[in-house]
């Protein structure tokens, strides 16, 4: 089951969203189109285009994508757990993941497609075969296939041109951008626009939940920077951590992805 809530984590911080944050960029937005001086208003408007211009340049496009990643793990329990993980992504396809625990010993072994989840319990001999919606039945959100793919090789979600907003501070820019169901702001810098915080928020007020996701110990391996570190806390009743730690990364090889059944697995 924790492997299925490792998964929802990454799930729910791709998906958080916040309607008292919308409701005060709304009043910014407005204040923006209010301005009185058009030529700052101007001035201001071209500086969004150029940050946004330039995060999507940094965006990672790929065909394939693999991985092994050292990953902390805090529940809402309070209890810490650590392993690793084997990585392999087709783009809008299949993720794969092995996790080993002690010793090395593969423990589970994870297929996931836009439509299902699958799972080998290979310490309890069992298999799991789940939907996507039972994903979405842990994190009570609609996430898809493709915000899952970009918290894996660093790429900000829920991020469009819809930015109402900016701030700058010395060595950093964030923009906030707003849609219809979430609102998000986005920290970056303000001399090369490489990520370095993204702070989502939740439209339930009730439930109050936000992620949180750091990135760190850039890479230029590649054309783009790549995120060798990411931490990602979910906090809504209780508070959920995530720290990845990269220590391979390949794009673009040929890969596969073996996921078979042993006879002998109970289905779950």
């Amino acid at each position: 089951m924790r492997v299925f809530y490792f998964f929802a984590i990454l799930a729910m911080a791709a998906s958080c969203r916040s309607t008292k944050t919308i409701q005060t960029a709304i009043g910014k937005k407005d204040s923006l189109r209010g301005v009185s001086d058009s030529a700052n208003k101007k001035d201001s408007l071209l500086f969004i285009d150029k940050v946004y211009e330039g995060i999507q340049n940094n965006r990672i496009d790929f065909n394939t994508f693999s991985a092994k990643i050292k990953v902390d793990f805090e529940g809402a329990d309070g209890k810490k757990n650590d392993f690793n993980a084997v990585v392999r992504l087709q783009k809008d396809s299949v993720l794969w993941v092995s996790i080993n625990a002690l010793l090395g010993i593969e423990a589970f072994r994870v297929l996931i497609t836009p439509d299902s989840v699958k799972v080998l319990n290979k310490l309890d001999k069992v298999v799991q075969l789940r939907s996507v919606s039972y994903l979405k039945e842990i994190t009570k959100i609609p996430f898809t296939f493709s915000e899952l793919q970009d918290i894996l090789v660093g790429n900000p979600v829920y991020f469009d041109s819809t930015i109402v907003s900016y701030s700058k501070e010395g060595d950093v820019v964030s923009l906030l951008d707003v849609g219809h169901l979430f609102s998000h702001r986005l920290t970056v810098n303000a001399s090369d626009y490489v990520v370095r915080y993204s702070k989502l928020d939740d439209v339930n007020p009730v439930r109050g939940r936000s992620a949180n996701i750091t990135y760190g110990d850039y890479e230029n391996k590649t054309s783009k920077p790549f995120s060798t570190f990411r931490k990602i806390t979910v906090s809504e009743k209780s508070k959920l951590d995530i720290e990845m730690k990269y220590k391979q990364y390949e794009f673009n090889v040929p890969l596969n992805f073996p996921f078979n059944i042993p006879k002998n697995y109970k289905l779950q």
